[in-house]
């Protein structure tokens, strides 16, 4: 698994910037890379979150208070890529695609909820009646601390040692004793969705590279129909479950919340949304 470490981040984040100072004043035709450095917040300001967002903060949700606006922006300056790759069609596709995934996750929504089931996204900061402790004893990478569950927590519902442990390492915690800090620290939390988001882990791309164009399919992928798009990034996040199935309903959530969010982006969802003909990676 690639391990994004606080050191490596910082330093892209400063060559970045730098590269950001550099194209300010350049005079040859750089508005693609000028683009690239508008910060996310050019794109989705406090208002369009909260409209995203309705119901995150009602007395219903038990993450009210939790995600903040100015905590997702705060958060996504850590990982400079995030929704500044690309052409502007592209960036906001990202953004969009993220912000479904972790609403699917977190949802409070249901069939007839006010203002619809995909205006209920980032109500839950971690999984309710949890089913197991969620330790995988075979990895002795990352092995569990005695009496510490990995359930899902935050955004994305960051789930098993094997991933508490190297998001820890890469984002300055101690995943595998301190789980908890996923739902205690609004910052952490939303840290460990777009780690997730931006980090390769063999033989699955990043969320990130598929969505921005990154993503070459291998041999495997073309075999298992893992073709390019939303689809894919579902895949990546829970397709051992969700995948492989016609119409599944967890999967047509994601794909709607994706919807609502590219329409209040003005942005257009792309192809291959779902990944009812994906095996599993």
């Amino acid at each position: 698994m690639a391990i994004i470490s606080w050191l490596s981040s910082s330093i892209f984040l400063s060559l970045f910037t730098l590269f950001c100072l550099s194209i300010s004043n350049a005079s040859w035709g750089a508005e693609a890379a000028r683009e690239s450095c508008r910060p996310i917040s050019s794109l989705i300001n406090k208002d369009l979150f909260h409209t995203m967002f309705l119901h995150k903060d009602d007395a219903a949700c038990p993450a009210k208070d939790f995600y903040a606006y100015n905590s997702f922006i705060q958060a996504s300056k850590s990982f400079p890529g995030f929704g500044t790759t690309g052409s502007l069609t592209t960036r906001k596709r990202e953004i969009a695609a993220f912000l479904a995934q972790i609403s699917h996750e977190t949802t409070g929504g249901w069939a007839t909820a006010p203002d619809g089931p995909y205006a209920w996204g980032l109500c839950y900061k971690e999984e309710i009646n949890p089913q197991s402790d969620y330790c995988d004893s075979t990895n002795k990478e990352w092995p569990c601390y005695p009496g510490k569950s990995y359930k899902g927590r935050g955004p994305i519902q960051l789930s098993w040692n094997f991933n508490y442990g190297p998001a820890g390492k890469a984002l300055g915690f101690d995943g595998l004793k301190n789980p908890e800090i996923v739902a205690n620290n609004s910052m952490i939390a939303l840290k460990t969705a777009l780690w997730f988001w931006m980090t390769e882990q063999k033989p699955k791309p990043s969320c990130h590279d598929v969505m921005v164009g990154r993503y070459i399919p291998t041999e495997a992928d073309v075999a298992a129909n893992r073709t390019a798009g939303f689809g894919v990034v579902t895949n990546i996040v829970n397709g051992a479950l969700e995948c492989g199935i016609p119409n599944d309903a967890r999967v047509n959530d994601r794909i709607g919340y994706f919807k609502r969010y590219a329409q209040l982006l003005n942005v257009d969802t792309g192809s291959n949304l779902d990944c009812a003909n994906q095996k599993s990676f």
